[in-house]
């Protein structure tokens, strides 16, 4: 995934310097930055949200049925 994410940007930099926009280089730059640096959003467990193993909320009911006819 990193190296797709370098050629992306690497890619969006040549763009970026043949259409002279700075806002495109500064793009690409980050996705290389990104792929560099091995980061990113769910690279560092930023996104992913905790999982307890604590069961004591959990309240078992007994389902009752009603035979409908």
């Amino acid at each position: 995934m990193c190296i797709l994410r370098l050629a992306m940007g690497i890619f969006i930099i040549s763009q970026g310097i043949l259409a002279h926009e700075l806002v495109i280089i500064i793009m690409g730059s980050l996705f290389s930055i990104l792929a560099m640096l091995n980061i990113g959003c769910c690279g560092t467990f930023a996104c992913c949200t905790p999982t307890t193993n604590d069961n004591k909320y959990v309240v078992a009911k007994e389902i009752t049925y009603e035979e409908v006819k």
